[in-house]
């Protein structure tokens, strides 16, 4: 989250590919809230977007810096935390770009009614859009249900390392195209 850093990764990606770049403002990146909210404050090149984990302490001064600053906030809501009830009450709910529901039920055969149970909470997510995605052996069961509901969905090496057979991805791109191919 260090500005320098920052800078020179987004000026990178742009250069490179025409597309929206986001970064993390997870606390594994920054573990101190308020540290948080100064770095966003010190970006000297913005970025297109940012998540945000709502059940982390300073959610909402971090979403509040971003907003300020022009920056479009993901609210990442993971099941297994308060974060659903909290940005629910969130006065800033309304204001972010989506809702990015991380199940993180990494159990084929529970994953999908974790991800049921975790929409539940989120309710009507303020009116903006939800991406739902899962984790490890529960990213195919809930990428398959997203799809069922019509809602965001995403595969990618931070959600899973093998193919829905099993067999270990060789990239972002093969996960992609199993994906497609469901």
């Amino acid at each position: 989250m260090a500005p320098g850093p920052v800078a020179a990764t987004l000026a990178a990606l742009r250069a490179a590919v025409a597309v929206t770049v986001g970064v993390t403002t997870g606390a594994w990146a920054e573990p101190d809230p308020a540290a948080r909210v100064a770095r966003v404050r010190a970006w000297t090149v913005l970025p297109d977007h940012a998540s945000v984990n709502w059940h982390e302490p300073g959610a909402e001064e971090v979403a509040r810096a971003l907003l300020e600053r022009g920056v479009g906030v993901e609210a990442g809501v993971w099941s297994g935390t308060d974060g659903a009830e909290r940005f629910a009450a969130s006065p800033l709910g309304p204001r972010v770009l989506r809702v990015l529901a991380e199940v993180t039920d990494h159990d084929a055969a529970t994953a999908e009614a974790s991800a049921r149970d975790l929409l539940a909470r989120i309710g009507g997510a303020h009116g903006r859009p939800v991406l739902l995605h899962g984790e490890e052996g529960g990213a195919w069961p809930v990428l398959a249900l997203a799809g069922r509901l019509g809602l965001g969905r995403r595969i990618g090496l931070e959600d899973t390392l093998v193919l829905p057979g099993g067999e270990r991805a060789g990239s972002n791109a093969e996960l992609v195209a199993a994906a497609l191919g469901r």
